[in-house]
């Protein structure tokens, strides 16, 4: 059993990373406003956030620009007007999703407002992964791998996977529930894989948690309980399908004073409610119940949120056949 200071007291190494802007963006093919993206960036800084992920940095080459809103490709350009030199204690980082990115789209650190380049890979997608890393690396941006799906991978696989970016530069490896399919115990258990190779090799950890079976807020803790210092949270808990372990709950848990709550309800109330008044949808729902309870991929359960069909044993025998 974890010691209890692990989860009641406080811990310099921890790191809040909002997501809001990159999962959430899927849910909206990322027509955020600019009036919404700075006031997200406000709340941040206001809140004490460690980390604001302003959306990927995808390949026009693989994705028609004319289709998504400007954070699926998120620019240096797009990020100055909102942030101009960013002079506050929020750093920044984009994604770059292995086979829908192209390192060449990343310019010097030095000619650039983002901090830190989060990496999403397959497990067998780690060769590019290694050297997109090293190439962000190289250019001077911290870097992360989020390893993707590992509820469907080989337990000899991921050790594959943790043993080969051991000897690149990235600092923080992530455990993904892409599914949303892990159970705490079995986090704890996923935990203790990960850390032996980060403690032999001076990794830290971070966890991003999908929440098909309300789990996303439990299982980051647990992690967070369990060493894990790297915690990815959305507003409203806001991403792709049932969504993302939420920012609400977790800096209200967090006991680091420098996480201030008061600014992260306003911007619920003017901005995030907004969004579902205008009809975007994510959340729990018994679709994404279903693919998290049978560790499925959810975008079949994204489609029957879509189709706003709501005749769950047929889906349930859809998805089992």
């Amino acid at each position: 059993m974890k010691e209890i200071d692990n989860l009641l007291g406080f811990r310099e190494s921890i790191k809040v990373v909002d997501a809001t802007l990159r999962d959430g963006g899927l849910v909206n093919d990322f027509y955020f406003t600019d009036d919404f993206v700075k006031a997200l960036y406000k709340t941040n800084v206001d809140a004490g956030v460690d980390y604001m992920e302003m959306g990927y940095r995808a390949s026009k080459k693989v994705f028609d620009e004319s289709k998504f809103g400007k954070w699926k490709f998120s620019s240096d350009e797009h990020i100055r007007e909102i942030v101009g030199d960013n002079n506050t204690n929020l750093k920044l980082a984009i994604m770059a999703d292995i086979g829908r990115h192209d390192k060449n789209d990343f310019d010097e650190k030095v000619n650039s407002p983002v901090d830190l380049v989060r990496v999403a890979t397959y497990i067998h997608q780690m060769p590019e992964a290694i050297d997109m890393i090293e190439d962000a690396a190289k250019k001077g941006y911290h870097t992360t791998c989020n390893i993707m799906a590992i509820s469907s991978a080989q337990e000899s696989d991921i050790k594959a996977a943790l043993r080969m970016l051991s000897d690149t530069p990235v600092e923080v490896i992530y455990i993904v529930d892409s599914y949303g399919s892990i159970y705490p115990e079995e986090m704890a258990r996923v935990v203790d894989i990960y850390k032996e190779y980060a403690d032999k090799y001076g990794k830290t950890l971070g966890i991003h948690a999908h929440n098909n079976q309300q789990l996303a807020f439990a299982n980051t803790i647990e992690a967070c309980g369990d060493g894990v210092d790297w915690l990815d949270a959305t507003y409203m808990g806001m991403g792709r399908g049932a969504g993302n372990c939420s920012m609400e709950n977790l800096l209200g848990f967090l006991k680091n004073p420098k996480y201030n709550s008061n600014p992260v309800y306003k911007f619920l109330s003017q901005y995030m409610q907004k969004l579902r008044e205008d009809g975007v949808v994510w959340g729990y729902d018994i679709q994404y119940l279903i693919t998290g309870l049978l560790n499925q991929h959810p975008r079949m359960a994204i489609q029957f949120t879509k189709d706003k069909r709501t005749d769950y044993d047929e889906f349930y025998k859809e998805i089992l056949n």
